[in-house]
């Protein structure tokens, strides 16, 4: 019996889509090793072009600003040319980034540094953007595993982009570049490699896929082409819940490093937080990713919140003992992880299809700019009413997303 319409697209999707997230995970893999050696030494490079370490902070600023002005540009370009394209450009542009960062240190132009950090926020940017990429071809029943594969992938380049520094000194000694740029040579292998998998491996690409075959499979075909009714109630639920768990994690996270310092921690202390903190955003994604898939996607951002609740409740409480501060950085990448696979997941299926990549884009944005916000407002209130006080004032923004729940709760729980 020959196979009929639906059956070829069944095979077409689930063969795409298998290889799709392996080149996704990939190229999130060579992002993070990127962005990684990037962000090491960013505030260093910062405070040695300046001579001010008061101005070391506006390296990673203008990293999450660069990253929040192309969120929508690249969105738009995924709309009108596929994400092969746009996945593509925004690492070419973070490339361009890199070679100016050398620039800059070697012509010793500080406000070269901000720019060149700005078009290095394209390759974050076009990394946020990778995890929606990997629900285009997804079906109601994997998009929250399949999204979180992608975001799982993150964990390896984060973990082994910094440790790269070291060896990068060396070899930049080696070609005669300018102190503190030799790791970089790393993250310019990296992006060129992410750049030449894109071109060639994404294909098909999966946005394009998924609109062909929205366009010619019936709804409730094998091949999972299913057509989503436009909720933008429920959609704007999910962007600020996005928004407002990564805004608090930023803040929190930002904000520890000086709070165990000013107690007595040893930076191998501080270290191991933070890479604690790093191993609950990514490593654990995948569960989340399944828990949203069975147990529905409000319900998962409501895991998230009580994880980020109990995180803040441990830092308030208990904020002068290095036990309990690490803990509570583990319970905030926890949170921020639930929160973020179910949201972005649930942002997904409450947008109808042609206002997808716009809305991802503009999630994308508020992400980043209230990411910003955060660290730049969390040093005046850690400095106003301490780390306690700051992690008390966060729980606002938790108790926000929560009646935002309550409001979402019956027409989106069953997303």
């Amino acid at each position: 019996m020959p196979e009929g319409p639906a059956t070829t697209a069944a095979s077409v999707v689930a063969a795409a889509r298998v290889r799709i997230l392996w080149v996704l995970s990939l190229g999130q893999v060579l992002g993070g090793v990127a962005f990684g050696a990037t962000i090491a030494l960013g505030a260093v490079l910062a405070a040695d072009i300046s001579g001010d370490d008061a101005l070391s902070g506006l390296a990673a600023a203008a990293v999450t600003l660069g990253a929040a002005a192309l969120a929508i540009p690249l969105a738009a370009l995924a709309r009108r040319r596929g994400r092969r394209i746009s996945l593509t450009s925004g690492m070419g542009i973070a490339l361009v980034g890199v070679a100016l960062v050398i620039a800059a240190a070697s012509t010793r132009m500080f406000p070269l540094l901000l720019v060149a950090f700005a078009l290095i926020g394209a390759g974050q940017a076009a990394n946020l953007q990778s995890r929606f990429a990997a629900t285009d071809l997804a079906t109601d029943r994997t998009r929250g595993r399949d999204l979180s594969i992608v975001v799982w992938a993150t964990t390896v380049g984060a973990v082994l982009g910094p440790n790269l520094v070291g060896p990068g000194e060396g070899i930049g000694a080696v070609f005669g570049m300018p102190p503190l740029t030799g790791p970089y040579v790393f993250t310019i292998v990296a992006q060129l490699l992410a750049i030449g998998l894109y071109l060639v491996a994404l294909r098909p690409d999966p946005l394009m896929l998924a609109d062909r075959l929205r366009a010619d499979t019936p709804a409730d075909s094998a091949a999972g082409a299913v057509m989503h009714p436009d909720r933008p109630s429920v959609a704007r639920f999910a962007i600020f819940a996005i928004a407002a768990s990564h805004g608090v994690m930023v803040a929190v996270m930002a904000m520890t490093p000086v709070h165990l310092q000013h107690h007595g921690a040893a930076l191998t202390v501080i270290g191991l937080t933070i890479s604690l903190h790093i191993a609950g955003m990514y490593a654990l994604s995948p569960i989340f990713g399944v828990l949203a898939d069975r147990l529905g996607r409000v319900h998962t951002v409501a895991i998230g919140q009580a994880l980020l609740l109990a995180s803040l409740l441990t830092a308030w409480l208990w904020a002068e003992a290095q036990a309990a501060v690490t803990v509570s950085l583990v319970l905030l990448g926890l949170g921020w992880s639930a929160a973020t696979v179910a949201g972005s997941a649930l942002l997904t299926e409450a947008t109808a299809e042609q206002l997808r990549t716009r809305r991802q884009g503009r999630s994308d944005l508020t992400m980043n700019l209230v990411g910003a916000g955060g660290a730049i407002s969390a040093g005046v209130v850690l400095g106003w009413i301490g780390y306690s006080g700051l992690a008390l004032v966060s729980i606002l923004a938790v108790a926000a997303v929560v009646v935002g729940l309550l409001v979402v709760w019956r027409p989106a729980s069953r997303g």
